[in-house]
Formats: structure tokens, sequence, C-alpha cells
């Protein structure tokens, strides 16, 4: 049995080596070489899990230890009986975080400030949770879930409805054909003059060139990126007229890192039939403690001590280039919520 880890995932190394041939290897670099003898993969998102990857092996599942899947072909997966396994809302409170460390570097006061929320899974529903604690008025947009008719979106409105209410933007969804370049020149040009506007969900979802309008014109007072288009190869004319800007951190708590790294675990050991706990956890590592009563006087006093997120800011622009080194050599920070 042999499993492939991308070297980077954390908190894994000697968990399957009792059971398994394990091998680990940067995400960039997992090649059909490398997988064609593998029952199991567990990757992140610079691993391109699709048929010029997976045909001619023997892969059984792709465990992916991130919350976002638009790096594997899941209808490819389907059809050749691969598992695919997310780990769908590990990190949520770790972008959470960012969120609101972006908005008290900002010194934004939530009282009569509305705060849009595009996208309200995971990460969007804890940064709904913490902002109405916070004093913000909140307003929401998910159509999917509006169709679904979910519990608790009765009060909804629709995207163009969101973008002319709001003073903020915040920006929380998965990246597929309804929402890839959602935010471009019609968009920018509905929102209100001199909005903040943020985006911690995947760069694609913004037409960055409208973005950029939008910012040099001032209808955009204010932009915080930690994705975008192109990584690592960031646009550099962007990063210049962004307020804040990190590199595709928002999620890395330490938190967050364990529990993507044991639900792949988990999902890895129960389709290959290995002997760990269903609820395998990494020994030693934090566990998320939520803190949903925090109020904006806590969280702007405090926040500086757990995430200083303008040190990210300076150090990407410091070295751009030095974009996937930033990120795949990021010191994991703990959890404030």
């Amino acid at each position: 049995m042999k499993i492939v880890i991308d070297d980077k995932i954390p908190f894994i190394r000697g968990v399957f080596e009792p059971y398994a041939e394990v091998v680990y290897r940067p995400g960039g670099e997992i090649d059909t070489r490398t997988v064609r003898e593998a029952d199991a993969l567990i990757v992140r998102t610079r691993t391109r899990c699709d048929r010029a990857l997976l045909d001619g092996s023997r892969v059984r599942i792709v465990a992916t230890a991130t919350i976002g899947y638009d790096h594997i072909d899941r209808d490819y997966c389907l059809r050749r009986g691969i598992r695919v396994a997310t780990a769908e809302g590990c990190n949520a409170r770790g972008v959470l975080q960012w969120v609101f460390a972006a908005l008290a570097a900002w010194g934004v006061e939530p009282r009569g400030t509305r705060l849009g929320i595009v996208g309200v899974g995971n990460v969007g529903e804890a940064v709904l949770e913490m902002a109405q604690a916070a004093g913000f008025e909140a307003v929401c947009c998910d159509p999917p879930r509006v169709e679904r008719g979910d519990r608790g979106t009765e009060h909804f409105v629709s995207l163009p409805e969101l973008l002319r209410q709001a003073d903020i933007v915040t920006v929380h969804l998965p990246l597929d054909d309804s929402t890839r370049g959602l935010f471009g020149t019609e968009a920018f040009a509905a929102m209100r003059p001199g909005v903040f506007f943020l985006n911690s969900s995947r760069g694609e979802v913004v037409d960055e060139a409208a973005l950029k309008v939008g910012l040099r014109s001032g209808r955009v007072a204010r932009a915080a990126l930690d994705v975008w288009a192109g990584e690592p190869q960031i646009d550099r004319e962007l990063l210049a007229l962004t307020s804040v800007a990190t590199p595709h951190v928002a999620g890395y708590s330490l938190q967050g890192k364990a529990m993507g790294t044991a639900m792949s675990v988990r999902a890895v050991a129960e389709t290959l039939g290995l002997p760990l706990p269903r609820t395998w956890y990494p020994a030693g590592a934090p566990v998320q403690h939520p803190r949903p009563t925090l109020t904006w006087t806590e969280i702007s006093e405090h926040m500086p001590a757990y995430y200083d997120i303008l040190a990210d800011d300076a150090a990407l622009r410091r070295a751009p280039e030095r974009f996937e080194e930033l990120r795949s050599n990021y010191r994991f920070r703990e959890e404030f919520f």
C-alpha cells in the first residue's frame, strides 16, 4: 500500500508509516510517476488532480487538506470511482480572524457600518456571527442556499442589493463556473462609493483589471486580498493598490491546519481500512475554542497579539516574487476567536 502526501501538510509525518509506504513531495511536484502505484493522495491546492495526473493509477481516494476543491476534477474522479474528501470548514475560524484583523487594522467602527457577506457557508457563517456580536449590521447573499430554502436565509438578498447597501464587502465563495469573474466591472460599478472590499476565497472570483479600475477611481476605497489570480505570479500593480495584501494564508491557523490534517487522515484511513481512530487528531495540537461573544473593543485591543496582519502584508510587499515561499514556510498562528 502506498500513500503520497504533500510535504507541507503539518502534523502528518509518522501517522501512516506503520501501515503503508509513504512518499512526501512538494505539491507542485506530485506527478504521474509519483502517483502511479499510489492508493491514496493527500494534497493541497497546488496539486491539480485530474485525468492527466490520475489516469493509469490505482488511486482510490484523493483527500485535500483544504476547504477549496477547484484543483480536483471531481467529475473525472466520480467516473473513475475515486473518492474525493475535502476538509470543509476546517479553517473557517482562521479566515474569520484574517477578516477581522484587516478590519481592525483599518480602524473600522462597527456602529453604523453595514458589512456585506457574499457566500454564507462555513466561513461566511462564522463571519456573520462575529459581525453581529461586534455590532456590525450584516447583510448576506448566498443564492444557492436561498434556492435550497435553508433555514436562516429568509432575509438574504441578491448580490446587486447587497452591493447597493454594503459599506464593506467580504467574499467567501467557492470557485466554479458561476463565481469565476463574478466581481467584475458591473459589480464594482454597483458598489457604494468608498466601499471596502475583502477577498479571501479564490483569486479568480475577481476580475483583477476591474478591481484596479475601482481602486484608482476611488469607488473602492480600500482592498484586502489574500488570494490572487495566477498565483504565485501575482499582479504587482494590484499589489501596490491594495491596503492589505497577504500570500494566501488567511486560513493558516494552528487549529485550522490541525483539523484539515485530521479530516484528511480520517478519510484516508476509512477508505483504506486502516486501524486509526475515527476521531484521530494530531497529538499536542491546539483545539478550537470559539469565542462568539467578544466585543469589538476586545477584538481591536487583542488581535495584534494573535495575528499581526500588517507583518504579513509587509513581508509580501518586500518580496512578492517569494509568494510561494512565504506561503509554504508560513508560521501558523494561534486562533484568537
